[in-house]
């Protein structure tokens, strides 16, 4: 196995691809990047990153819920798939690494080992998931869900966008550059026959930067609850309902989103630890000047390190709701749009990647994630590893994000570095 530090031109590849993919037609916007999962955008990226897993040796293809899949050959006897990769859905007005970069990284592992002509005993698949942000549908992670068997619940035709287009729908309307099949059963993407599956990503914090260092490994992943809350109360004339007699949808939801605040802070602070909840979307109707809101929407996304901790924190929220509609008198009723339990990486694949990391850097930072990954679902189907990038003051979800290129060069080292240790183990 070829474990020598990259050319620059293989790091300066990865950025550069994930800079191409950036704007108009990879994005559904001219001005900044937003590549929600079925969109024509989307389907455009496919054929842009299909035809870079061809170029470095692999042969590409997409499953019954749209990941594209590209697939190096093992020499071994072994058949089950070391899996590598990340997602190519964004946030709007997003930054061009997150999930991106991630894929570029693996795809530049496997391209040094086709250009050496060398195989591992293993087959290697570089995985582009097409939906881990929920910025379409508003649920996350469908794509690794199907890949992990953890689809078996979900009704994707009660799940909509804004627009009203269920997920079944948009798969019908997808118009992707490689063969698919939208009438094939979500669940025919489930695989059973996965070795283990590592993701690179960058960090989305400050803690690699400050210590100083290109590269950390994963402990785990913290618990996400994601809810969405109806608010109803009463419209009225903006000019003729005397205060003491409204029933104003928005004011119960600001108090609400200050509540989500406080509690989420005094359960940090109690527990001493990471523990977040933000409300990142907010709605009303009519949205008239002058006409008091009859109604509001918005979104609570909790995180904690713990599920029990993330599973407390819901609990007091939705007891301030509660509260907080009975003294303004309004109506309130919350649903779950998304649980996902706290997950632990790996141990003995964690360690392994940690010292591939200190053989490149010299010192490894293990880091616990509060942003959800892939990773957290495909830990259902086998073992799972994750190695975070720094990245520049920690911005993530922003146009300002940025990777060294020198950083990059390590991390396509230190996953070559990782597939090595996997060839001797299961070689032996």
């Amino acid at each position: 196995m070829v474990t020598a530090h990259p050319a620059p031109s293989s790091a300066q590849r990865a950025i550069a691809r994930c800079r191409a993919l950036e704007r108009a037609p990879y994005s559904e916007e001219d001005q900044g990047l937003f590549r929600p999962y079925l969109s024509p955008a989307h389907a455009t990226s496919l054929g842009a990153v299909a035809s870079f897993m061809q170029e470095a040796g692999m042969t590409p293809r997409l499953d019954a819920m749209g990941n594209l899949i590209g697939r190096y050959e093992g020499a071994g006897r072994e058949d089950r798939v070391l899996m590598i990769g990340s997602h190519i859905d964004s946030v709007r007005a997003a930054g061009v690494f997150d999930g991106p970069l991630g894929v570029m990284i693996g795809i530049e592992a496997v391209h040094q080992m086709h250009d050496a002509n060398h195989q591992c005993p293993f087959p290697i698949e570089i995985v582009a998931f097409g939906d881990e942000e929920g910025s379409r549908f508003h649920t996350s992670m469908l794509c690794s869900r199907a890949v992990a068997g953890d689809l078996a619940d979900v009704d994707l035709d009660k799940i909509k966008d804004a627009d009203g287009v269920t997920v079944r729908t948009a798969r019908t309307l997808f118009r992707p550059p490689l063969p698919f099949d939208p009438k094939a059963p979500p669940d025919s993407a489930e695989r059973q026959d996965l070795l283990a599956f590592v993701e690179v990503h960058i960090e989305q914090g400050p803690a690699l930067e400050a210590a100083g260092l290109a590269l950390g490994s994963v402990s785990g992943i913290a618990a996400q609850r994601r809810l969405r809350v109806h608010v109803g109360g009463k419209a009225g004339h903006a000019g003729t309902v005397p205060m003491s007699l409204r029933t104003d949808a928005l004011t119960a939801a600001a108090e609400i989103v200050l509540a989500v605040e406080d509690l989420a802070a005094i359960q940090a602070e109690r527990a001493q630890c990471h523990c977040v909840a933000t409300v990142g979307r907010l709605e009303i109707r009519p949205g008239a000047s002058n006409v008091i809101p009859g109604a509001a929407e918005l979104t609570i996304d909790i995180r904690a390190e713990t599920t029990e901790l993330r599973d407390d924190l819901t609990a007091r929220i939705a007891a301030a709701i509660e509260r907080i509609a009975d003294r303004r008198q309004v109506s309130a009723s919350h649903e779950t749009v998304q649980d996902l339990p706290g997950t632990a990486c790996d141990p003995d694949l964690t360690e392994r990647l940690s010292a591939a990391i200190v053989s490149v850097t010299g010192q490894d930072l293990q880091l616990s994630s509060g942003a959800g990954h892939d990773a957290m679902v495909m830990a259902r189907a086998c073992p799972i590893a994750m190695m975070f990038v720094r990245c520049r003051g920690g911005i993530s979800h922003h146009p300002d994000e940025y990777v060294e290129e020198a950083d990059v060069a390590a991390a396509i080292t230190a996953l070559g570095q990782l597939l090595s240790d996997l060839e001797h183990r299961h070689a032996a």
